[in-house]
C-alpha cells in the first residue's frame, strides 16, 4: 500500500497492455504526455476494433503550470485533386448488431478520411515529451511481434465487426490467420506495424504522408474507387486548439471545442440539468431517470433544431428547452493519465469501424469516417475536401479550484456525450467515487427509445414508460459507451463495459 503523501501516477484505458505502456512511461521518468503516446501506440495493437494509426483522434492537455490545449488530429474531407463528382465511392453497408439494438455503418475505400492519428501522435511527443521516441515506442513495438491474448471484451468487439475485419486479404491474414477467425484466448500479432513503427524515430511519419506509401495509398485508392489522394495526405495538419470551458455546479469542464460537437453537446446538456437541484433527486429514483431522460431529449432535439456550438446557447429557444426539462419530475477508445508533477492528459481515438482497407504492408487499417452517418447529417460525400469533420468524441478535464481533478472521456459514438454526462454528474451532483460512478449503470436517448443497462429498479422505470418507449438490455454493455477516469489522488476507473483497467503508479517505488 503507498502512502498518501508518495509521488502516484494514474492511468486507465480500455486494454490492460494499454494501460501497462503508459505505467511504463512513467516508471521510466516520462511525463502524462509521453505516457499517453505510448499508451495510443500500444492501443493501435491492442485494441484494433477500435484505434488505428489510419485513424483519427483529440487529445485535452493540462500542463503542471495550467496550460490547457486541445491537440486536433482527427480526420478531414478527402478529395483533393479529384473532379466533383467523378467517382462513385466505394461503399459496402455494414449492420453492427448489438444484443439489444443495432447500428449501420457504411465501409469500404470510399468510406476512409484522411488519416491524423500517427501525425497527432509524433506532433504531441514533440510538443509536450521528454523521452525519446524510441522509448515511447518499445512497448507497442513488442506487442506487435510478441503478440497480445485476445480477451473476452476483444473477442466481442471483434465478433461484431467480423465482416470488416476480414474484408480484404490483408485483414484475413492479420485476423484470421490458416483460415481461422481469432477469438478469446487466442494471440494476435501484427508484426508489419511493429516493422513500421520501428521506421518512426528516424524517419517520421514521411512516408505515410509525402512519400512511398502516400503514393501506394494513393493508387489503390483510384484503383477501388476511394477518394482520399496523396494531395489529402500531403496536406493534413495537426491542429491546437483553446479548449471549450464549461461551469457546472462550482467545478469547471474543459472539452472538446468547436468544430467537433461533442463538447458543445454536453455544455448544453449540463446546463440543462444544472436547472435541477439532481443530488435532491436520489440516484436511479423516477425522478432522477426522468430527467436525465428529458435532457438527453432535449439535446437531441435542439441537434436537430440547428444547436452545434456554445454561441447558440443564448438564443432564443433555450429557455423554452430549460423549462421543458424542468417540468419533468462508434469504434472508439478512450485514454487518460495523471502524473505525479501535475500534468494531466485526456485522449479519444477513434478508427470509426474501420474501412477495411489496409495501407500496404503497414499493418494500418484506415478508417471509416466517411462512411458514419452520425458525423455526416447533412449527407455522405457533400463537403468538400479539406475540411476537419465534426466528431462526438469529448476528451475532457473536469477542475476544482483551478486544479485539475479527473481526466476522463468515452468511447460509444452516438452515446459518448450522453456516457459522458452521467459519469459527471454521479462524480459532482452524488459524491460517487471514480470507479462507482464509471460502473453504475445507464440509459441513453436514441431518438425513439430509451435504452436502458440493468440496475435500476423496476419501479422507477415503470414511471417512465407512460412518456417514452423503454429497451431493456439484459446485461451492461460496450453500446453505453467506454468512460474511462483517472485522477489527481492517483484513484482512477477503467470501465468494465469495454474492458477497462486502471493503475495507480508509486513513482516513490519506481
Amino acid at each position: 500500500m503507498t502512502s498518501s503523501s508518495a509521488p502516484k501516477g494514474s492511468v486507465a484505458s480500455g486494454h490492460p497492455q494499454v494501460t501497462e505502456a503508459a505505467c511504463i512511461m512513467l516508471r521510466a521518468g516520462g511525463n502524462a504526455f509521453d505516457a499517453m503516446v505510448a499508451a495510443g501506440f500500444a492501443a493501435a495493437i491492442a485494441e484494433p476494433t477500435l484505434t488505428s494509426l489510419g485513424g483519427g483522434g483529440f487529445l485535452l492537455a493540462r500542463t503542471a503550470q495550467g496550460r490547457a490545449i486541445l491537440f486536433d488530429f482527427f480526420v478531414n474531407t478527402p478529395g483533393w485533386g479529384l473532379r466533383a463528382g467523378g467517382i462513385e465511392p466505394h461503399f459496402l453497408p455494414v449492420t453492427v448488431r448489438f444484443p439489444s439494438s443495432e447500428q449501420s455503418f457504411n465501409v469500404g475505400l470510399g468510406s476512409a478520411a484522411v488519416p491524423g492519428t500517427l501525425r497527432g501522435y509524433l506532433h504531441i511527443h514533440r510538443r509536450l515529451g521528454r523521452l525519446p521516441l524510441s522509448v515511447v515506442l518499445e512497448p507497442a513495438i513488442r506487442l506487435g511481434r510478441e503478440g497480445v491474448v485476445i480477451n473476452a471484451k476483444q473477442a466481442y468487439l471483434f465478433d461484431l465487426l467480423t465482416p470488416i475485419m476480414t474484408l480484404t486479404p490483408a485483414g484475413q491474414a492479420l485476423f484470421a490467420p490458416e483460415g481461422r477467425y481469432l477469438g478469446e484466448g487466442d494471440m494476435q500479432r501484427n508484426p508489419d506495424l511493429a516493422a513500421f513503427l520501428e521506421t518512426l524515430p528516424s524517419e517520421g511519419d514521411q512516408a505515410f504522408y509525402a512519400g512511398e506509401l502516400a503514393g501506394r495509398i494513393h493508387q489503390e485508392m483510384r484503383e477501388g474507387h476511394g477518394l482520399l489522394t496523396a494531395a489529402d495526405l500531403a496536406a493534413y495538419q495537426v491542429i491546437e486548439r483553446e479548449p471549450l470551458p464549461v461551469e457546472y455546479r462550482g467545478f469547471r469542464l474543459l472539452t472538446n471545442p468547436p468544430p467537433s460537437f461533442g463538447g458543445s453537446l454536453i455544455a448544453l446538456s449540463l446546463r440543462f440539468l444544472e436547472a435541477r437541484q439532481v443530488a435532491e433527486l436520489g440516484f436511479g429514483t423516477p425522478a432522477h431517470l426522468a430527467l436525465l431522460t428529458a435532457v438527453m431529449a432535449e439535446v437531441d432535439r435542439r441537434r436537430t433544431e440547428g444547436y452545434l456550438s456554445p454561441a447558440d446557447l443564448g438564443q432564443p429557444g433555450v429557455g423554452e428547452s430549460q423549462e421543458r426539462v424542468r417540468l419533468v419530475s462508434s469504434g472508439t477508445t478512450h485514454i487518460s493519465v495523471y502524473d505525479a508533477e501535475g500534468n494531466a492528459a485526456s485522449m479519444t481515438i477513434s478508427n470509426g469501424e474501420g474501412s477495411g482497407y489496409f495501407v500496404p504492408d503497414t499493418g494500418i487499417m484506415l478508417n471509416n469516417m466517411m462512411g458514419e452517418d452520425d458525423l455526416h447529417p447533412e449527407g455522405f460525400h457533400v463537403s468538400p475536401p479539406g475540411l476537419r469533420v465534426a466528431s462526438m468524441m469529448a476528451p475532457s478535464l473536469l477542475l476544482a479550484d483551478n486544479q485539475a481533478a479527473l481526466a476522463l472521456g468515452s468511447g460509444g459514438s452516438k452515446r459518448i456525450r450522453t456516457a459522458l454526462l452521467q459519469v459527471i454528474s454521479n462524480c459532482v451532483d452524488f459524491g460517487m467515487t471514480p470507479r462507482a460512478a464509471v460502473e453504475a449503470p445507464r440509459l441513453h436517448w436514441d431518438g425513439e427509445q430509451i435504452q436502458v443497462e440493468p440496475g435500476f429498479s423496476e419501479a422507477a422505470l415503470a414511471v417512465l414508460e407512460p412518456r417514452w418507449r423503454l429497451n431493456r438490455w439484459p446485461a451492461p454493455d460496450l453500446y453505453f459507451g467506454g468512460v474511462h477516469v483517472a485522477a489527481s489522488n492517483g484513484d482512477g476507473a477503467g470501465d468494465p463495459r469495454r474492458g477497462g483497467w486502471a493503475a495507480m503508479v508509486d513513482l516513490a517505488a519506481a
